[in-house]
């Protein structure tokens, strides 16, 4: 048997969380990113990674945060023009995140809506107090107030006028009409009516001659999504719509197919589950009636539609790696089938026999044959499965084998084990009870958790049932005689979620106060907590080679982590064979009296007791002292002074310190030192450095002294002798 190598720490792979919360949306011209507004910042997305590489208005814990309300790109994507709660419109470098200029809005209330001319000289903003101010961006100075429009700004457009035969800037609100004004006079030139409902988007013809307006009612796109935002990117050809619920579908124009798909905010993830070869997906469940499938590579989501509420649990099987189950708020569980040449998700199985939300799903480890529902209705329901279920074209209508009343209030979790013979059970009751899977006969009752218990699971090698509960515990007990073997604790808020790792030598569990902790079972030892999230953390996923996890919960963020416990071994062990090196390389130094080499090196490996003696007998050989630490580079002088600084506390070292300071200190009227807290550095060292002047002033008189008395002395005794 090969020796099982213990996890130690899991660092963060990546990251994906809320990108778009509704709001204003753009693409940037090269249809690389999208800028989405997110509450009270606006985060670029990069359409590749599907991840976010920035996010513009982020605020420290101790800085009063200032709310973004509306944006807009300008000079060629370089930057971006914000509006905030503040009353401010702030100009932001998209390179450097900084922001170069801000203004004041004069708008009595937030602005809705901004909008730049062709050549980005002028800007225009609408807000919520009905009036239109245009701007001239060269001055950042407001040149029109342009009223009309009735109610909160819509719309803004400024015409084309290629030619300048038109300076014109279309608006419309509340009151169904659009309205035109002359951007040189601010006069109002135009309006038009006809539509009946409030007007959404502007846009010209080629010409210039055609205006063209509409409005967005809930449109459906296919899957029953409400459309907020169409965006077309004439470059690439392609276009984007945005539903209601946060979704981003991009489309090409040249396939007519759907090329991208990215979930801008999922609200709490309760469950995540791997699929596919290689867990080359994930499913989520994330408080909707969609199951999300995801692509790791890409991040490109795909929404499984199907279930009338949201989805609760979900679960695998190592027997069918494509095989799904997902269970619902709306009663019903669903089987469903990854397609492996299309990767598309088609339900193959559906009924409705509980009378309460389906809480958990778990299917058989070693076939396909059974899974096991539990729900809120306090029952235990065991389904069967047809054989050869990729060979079924239609929805099947799933039978139950055996059902029972299985706790007294309602349930958490449900898991079979490893062998299929055994199911555990975990209620809201304080307990967790083991079934046999052919007829769902009790086994057992483990009582000993103070609240409910969250989570029950098999040990993969072992006759072992872990439990994680309310009373902030995990408990792993006998199966053999229900005893309970070890209780941890760590957790300062409920234990969610908990999982085996390295053959059941290890525990991963998640917690109500945001943490992952990792566990030696042997030594009942919390080996590393992972913080990330900032509340529950719901479920937890685990790869079959246990090299990485994903996390989530409600605040909506999915971590993946990997084991770089080898990696770190590895570093850690060059670091240490390098160290030997230098070490030895050093000692050759000062045995072959090379000083200078060895005092750059002893502050290189940070030996203030080293670099002391090197210090010293520089001193003693009279070399050129002062040249030598002004060849030093300026982060070792700064090491220098910091030993130099320790070396003062010690009137044996006294002498030392004080000539590497007064070296220094000329130094530093050049300006090439740049420490950090350098003056509160130097400060420390004026008490010790009074005292040792005290006192060699106290060992001077008295030196003084001794020659006076010595010399008043010298012709008595020369007269003695004689």
């Amino acid at each position: 048997m090969s020796k099982i190598n213990l996890k130690e720490a899991f660092e963060i792979e990546c990251k994906h969380g809320a990108f778009y919360t509704g709001g204003n949306i753009q693409w940037s011209k090269n249809a690389e990113n999208l800028f989405c507004q997110k509450g009270g910042t606006v985060s670029v997305l990069s359409l590749n990674k599907g991840s976010v590489i920035s996010s513009l208005g982020l605020t420290e814990a101790d800085q009063e945060k200032d709310t973004i309300n509306c944006f807009t790109l300008c000079n060629e994507d370089t930057s971006i023009i914000t509006h905030h709660k503040s009353g401010l419109f702030k100009l932001w470098n998209l390179k450097t995140s900084t922001i170069t200029k801000l203004w004041k809005s004069i708008h009595k209330g937030p602005v809705i809506r901004i909008t730049l001319s062709n050549n980005n000289i002028l800007m225009a903003s609408g807000g919520s107090d009905s009036t239109v101010r245009l701007w001239n961006l060269q001055h950042h100075a407001c040149i029109h107030s342009l009223k009309g429009i009735q109610g909160v700004i819509s719309v803004l457009e400024f015409h084309p006028n290629k030619e300048n035969k038109h300076p014109l800037l279309f608006g419309a609100g509340d009151n169904t009409k659009i309205y035109g004004w002359n951007i040189s006079t601010g006069q109002e030139k135009i309006i038009l009516s006809g539509h009946f409902s409030t007007v959404t988007s502007l846009n010209f013809h080629e010409n210039e001659n055609y205006l063209i307006s509409s409005l967005v009612p809930a449109a459906k796109e296919e899957g029953g999504l409400s459309i907020t935002h169409l965006l077309y990117n004439s470059i690439h050809n392609i276009f984007a719509v945005v539903s209601v619920d946060h979704n981003i579908i991009i489309h090409s124009l040249e396939l007519f197919e759907c090329k991208k798909q990215l979930v801008g905010y999922s609200d709490e993830i309760l469950d995540i589950v791997y699929l596919g070869n290689s867990d080359s997906h994930i499913a989520l469940a994330t408080n909707s009636s969609d199951i999300k499938l995801y692509e790791i590579v890409s991040m490109n989501c795909q929404l499984v539609c199907g279930h009338t509420d949201s989805v609760l649990a979900l679960a695998t099987t190592p027997a069918n790696v494509n095989l799904l189950v997902s269970s619902s708020k709306d009663n019903s569980v669903r089987v469903w089938l990854l397609d492996k040449e299309t990767t598309r998700m088609f339900c193959i199985g559906y009924a409705v026999r509980h009378t309460a939300s389906i809480s958990s799903v778990a299917i058989s480890q070693i076939t396909t044959k059974f899974f096991t529902t539990v729900a809120q209705d306090s029952c235990l329901k065991l389904w069967e499965l047809p054989n050869n279920l990729e060979s079924y074209n239609q929805v099947l209508s799933l039978n139950v084998s055996h059902t029972i009343l299985a706790h007294q209030k309602e349930m958490n979790c449900v898991t079979i084990s490893p062998n299929d013979k055994l199911i555990a059970t975990a209620s809201q009751d304080k307990t967790a009870k083991l079934w046999s899977t052919e007829t769902l006969q009790l086994l057992g009752v483990f009582h000993g958790h103070r609240r409910g218990v969250w989570c029950v699971r098999f040990s993969p090698i072992d006759q072992v049932l872990l439990t994680t509960s309310a009373d902030c515990t995990m408990k792993l007990w006998s199966l053999t005689d229900l005893n309970c073997l070890k209780t941890f604790e760590g957790h300062e808020s409920s234990v969610l979620r908990g999982e085996f790792l390295s053959r059941g030598m290890q525990l991963i569990t998640s917690g109500g106060d945001g943490l992952l902790k990792l566990w030696n079972i042997k030594t009942s030892e919390c080996v590393t907590t992972l913080n990330q999230h900032e509340s529950h953390v719901w479920t937890l996923a685990v790869t079959k080679d246990q090299k990485n996890i994903i996390s989530g919960g409600s605040d909506s963020l999915l971590v993946f982590w990997r084991d770089v416990t080898e990696e770190r071994k590895t570093r850690e062990a060059l670091e240490k064979a390098q160290l030997a090196l230098e070490e030895q390389k050093l000692a050759n130094l000062l045995k072959a009296e090379e000083l200078q080499a060895a005092l750059q090196l002893a502050l290189k490996l940070e030996r203030p007791l080293q670099v002391l003696k090197i210090v010293e007998a520089i001193l003693k050989k009279q070399n050129k002292f002062v040249e030598i630490i002004k060849e030093l580079k300026p982060i070792r002088k700064e090491a220098l002074l910091r030993c130099a600084v320790t070396w003062n506390t010690n009137s044996r070292n006294s002498h030392a310190a004080q000539m590497v300071i007064n070296t220094l200190i000329t130094e530093l009227e050049t300006q090439e030192l740049q420490m950090s807290n350098l003056s509160s550095t130097l400060e420390t060292t004026i008490p010790y450095t009074d005292r040792h002047f005290k006192r060699l002033t106290k060992l001077l008189q008295d030196l003084h002294l001794l020659t006076y008395t010595f010399n008043r002395m010298k012709p008595d005794i020369s007269i003695d002798t004689k």
